[in-house]
């Protein structure tokens, strides 16, 4: 699977990165037999909302996931970054669950 990776408003270090890639890595297992054999691409985007909130949701990340010639997009808000990546990546395999479920049913 291929990660790639942007940033708007925040500077992307390599701890960032690397936390990324380890997060989203493992994304593609849940496509199981849906997925074998094709390529999978993953954009991240990663962005600090605003500059001057110090509280709220202040980070933003969404992922869009390429397979089959389809889509599979998530998008997660809050206020620690890496939090965020947490539930960006627990939402995507939600919906490459049911991405998975409607191709299995065809």
């Amino acid at each position: 699977m291929r990660i790639d990776i942007m940033a708007s408003g925040l500077e992307l270090t390599s701890p960032l990165k690397e936390y990324i890639n380890i997060r989203m890595g493992g994304v593609d297992k849940f496509l199981g037999k849906v997925g074998e054999g094709t390529d999978v691409r993953t954009q991240v985007e990663v962005a600090r909302t605003t500059k001057h909130h110090r509280k709220g949701n202040v980070f933003y990340a969404e992922a869009t996931l390429q397979v089959l010639g389809e889509n599979i997009r998530a998008e997660n808000d809050g206020e620690e970054i890496r939090a965020v990546i947490d539930g960006l990546r627990d939402k995507l395999a939600e919906e490459v669950k049911k991405f998975k479920e409607k191709k299995e049913e065809k």
